[in-house]
């Protein structure tokens, strides 16, 4: 495989490269900084890119950022990510740069690499297509999920009365459906507008935004 690697450890970068270069890989560019591996992904397209989270200048989530740029650029470009943290909110954009366009995407913690046959295995799935995510960061994008779901505070009711509407159905259909009284289903409805802080609109404008929010999770 041709590799790119991006970290701004020279020690583990040199290590990496040894390694990959007598696992028979060729490392087309070993870079410590954001945008040196977006220009090294744009100009030499490797079969799949190992990134650290953070990086120059301000050794945050550079690396992240740097890979969902590089996906932008270079749709399907597989990425894995290998680093000491956990970063939720890039994690997460990087995940959705797989969408429909495929690309492998991985994200593993360093400290919890056992093997060095495990990481060369995962990154072979990754460079394919697949996807290669540690428990620990799988978990942490579930509490975020469930934490930013603007659905949390409806009730199992509103839920009901919110998938009936993504349906198409009247508020009276509703009520017809749930055997409640009309009167019933609109007291449902204004919370549902009030839970999912939808500004006051037009009665069908304020329908369309939550069956949107309701689809989207």
């Amino acid at each position: 495989m041709r590799i790119v690697i991006a970290d701004d450890a020279v020690l583990l970068r040199e290590g990496l490269v040894r390694l990959l270069t007598e696992s028979g890989h060729q490392v087309v560019a070993a870079v410590g900084d954001g945008d040196a591996l977006v220009a090294a992904v744009v100009e030499y397209r490797p079969d799949v890119s190992i990134v650290d989270v953070r990086m120059p200048p301000s050794h945050t989530d550079e690396g992240l950022r740097a890979a969902v740029e590089a996906r932008r650029l270079v749709p399907r470009t597989p990425i894995l990510v290998l680093s000491q943290y956990v970063e939720v909110s890039y994690a997460d954009d990087l995940l959705a740069t797989t969408g429909g366009s495929g690309g492998g995407i991985g994200y593993l913690l360093k400290d919890r690499v056992a093997a060095i046959e495990e990481f060369l295995d995962a990154l072979r799935r990754v460079a394919a297509g697949g996807t290669v995510l540690d428990p620990e960061v799988v978990g942490q994008l579930f509490a975020r999920r469930r934490r930013d779901d603007p659905l949390r505070e409806l009730t199992p009711r509103e839920r009901e009365v919110l998938a009936l509407m993504a349906e198409g159905r009247s508020n009276t259909a509703i009520a017809r459906a749930l055997v409640v009284s009309d009167g019933a289903v609109e007291k449902h409805v204004r919370n549902i507008f009030t839970k999912l802080t939808l500004p006051p609109d037009t009665e069908q404008h304020r329908r369309v935004l939550a069956v949107l929010t309701y689809l989207r999770n």
